[in-house]
């Protein structure tokens, strides 16, 4: 297999070598300015999801992945994974 049949996973071009910033979503909220003004510590500000419904991966402000949360195996108490449930199909993002 030449370099332009293997898939990006595999490719072992400088480019995979570059860093990406992933942002996790776990919802919205969407508060009047009054409302956001009026916060103090320990105020909730709840959100438009559930805790079981996926969360979405972004790069950028393009959705590449759905998952859900759940704490890390054998890490620091209380650190946040996610496990992948839907993975876009990376050569369109790409």
């Amino acid at each position: 297999m030449d370099n332009a049949e293997q898939s990006p996973a595999t490719d072992q071009s400088p480019l995979t070598l570059v860093p990406l910033e992933i942002t996790i979503c776990v919802g919205r909220a969407r508060p009047l300015v009054r409302e956001l003004l009026a916060l103090d510590p320990g105020a909730v500000l709840p959100l438009d999801r559930n805790i079981d419904d996926p969360v979405e991966l972004f790069v950028g402000d393009r959705l590449i992945a759905r998952g859900e949360l759940q704490e890390v195996e054998n890490g620091p108490p209380g650190q946040l994974a996610v496990r992948l449930t839907e993975v876009a199909d990376m050569k369109d993002v790409l």
